[in-house]
């Protein structure tokens, strides 16, 4: 029997594991929370530092593991890439790792490969900060060099002045992982995710989602869609500008998420991440609409097979919609059933009640809820999983006054 290390093991790599155990392999978990929920569904669960590689590459060892897989997150890519080369097992390396995690080093690797994207700057200081809004001369995104779900992420307009400038940067620089920050020009245009399986120098698209965001400043994403509504020739162009950001990072034998821009001058690559992609979209929409089990379809890479890619079902429209209510004090919350009994609403989750507090969305970790939703084809699911969420009420105390 083959064993998977599955780094993290909370409620989003949970598939993962059920996935995992339904093909019959033997599952190791690990995760810094000792109350993970996954380290008591896996066969084996290890309570350790999963930033720590020499932890991990420790219990990878110990188990004689033959795959490692690291899902909706960022976090144990570093690990992840040791363990690959020290146990010379099918996945990324280490280089790839830091290469697809920091975002001043993936500019750099996309821009030596000429693939299309912003013009991007790193800073480790306010000044250094100033000198590249300065040489960039346009619209601006602060992020951190290292983090994701739009952690630390701020827009500027053109020419900010000093204090919104450095505000920015410490906004990035506290988000950050590697103490640094990237200050890129901001791109119009629609957004996209593509979802990605790489095995033997073979780079498959597996579908185009449509994204939405809160736009400025923090640009968190409130929904996604799939398949893509646009047309082929489009969709063309912007898969081949993801798997040329592919082959750039160097991923192979490994899910990618590819975060694409459609600007005036054509797609542009945003973000590539050598993983699959959160906020459900590689766990529950692109099995929904597409048919393909794409979890096992990474799980097999992991551990050296070809996917099967073979769909399951006919192709239909997948839709997932967060739930954006004002923020304060949650006074009362109604309309849940009547979402959950809407038509083609497949999941509806809050995680807010009576009592709590509705942050201000300034990341992913701030959404409330959301609802999935299939539909014929997407236009159909948005319009189902739109439906439910605009039933559910959540009624703060700053909407009452």
């Amino acid at each position: 029997m083959e064993t998977l290390l599955v780094l993290a093991a909370g409620a989003l790599q949970l598939p993962a594991i059920t996935t995992a155990k339904r093909m019959g392999v033997r599952v190791v978990a690990a995760d810094g929370n000792p109350e993970a929920p996954g380290l008591k569904l896996a066969d084996k669960g290890y309570a350790i530092n999963i930033l720590d590689a020499d932890a991990c590459l420790e219990v990878a060892r110990k188990e004689n593991i033959n795959g490692v897989i690291h899902i909706c997150s960022e976090v144990s890519m570093y690990p992840m890439g040791r363990i690959n080369e020290e146990l010379h097992l099918h996945g990324i390396d280490s280089g790839t790792a830091i290469r697809s995690t920091n975002k001043e080093k993936m500019r750099r690797a996309l821009e030596a490969a000429c693939v299309p994207s912003p013009r991007s700057i790193g800073a480790v200081t306010g000044e250094e900060a100033m000198r590249a809004a300065e040489q960039i001369n346009g619209p601006l995104i602060f992020k951190p060099s290292r983090n994701s779900g739009s952690r630390g992420v701020s827009r500027l307009g053109r020419n900010p002045d000093k204090k919104n400038l450095l505000r920015a940067f410490e906004y990035a620089l506290c988000e950050s992982r590697d103490n640094s920050v990237v200050i890129e020009e901001y791109v119009e245009g629609s957004e996209y995710s593509l979802e990605i399986l790489a095995w033997d120098s073979q780079v498959h698209v597996l579908t185009v989602t449509d994204k939405e965001t809160t736009g400025a400043p923090h640009f968190v994403e409130t929904g996604h869609s799939e398949p893509t509504r646009e047309p082929d020739d489009i969709r063309k162009e912007i898969e081949e500008v993801a798997i040329a950001g592919v082959k750039a990072l160097g991923i192979n034998w490994a899910a990618s998420h590819a975060e694409i821009k459609l600007s005036e001058r054509g797609p542009v690559v945003i973000e590539i991440g050598a993983r699959m992609g959160g906020d459900f979209i590689t766990t529950e929409l692109v099995p929904r609409s597409t048919g393909i089990d794409m979890m096992a379809g990474a799980i097999n890479i992991a551990l050296g097979h070809d996917p099967d890619l073979s769909p399951r079902h006919e192709a239909r429209g997948s839709a997932i919609r967060y739930l954006t209510p004002q923020p304060g004090k949650v006074l009362a919350i109604d309309g849940v059933e009547a979402a959950q009994n809407s038509p083609g609403v497949k999941i509806v989750e809050l995680d807010v009640g009576v009592g709590d507090v509705v942050p201000e969305i300034t990341s992913s970790l701030t959404r409330v809820g959301y609802v999935i939703a299939e539909g014929t084809d997407a236009a159909g699911a948005i319009a189902n999983a739109e439906a439910a969420r605009d039933a559910i009420h959540i009624i703060t105390e700053a909407r009452c006054k």
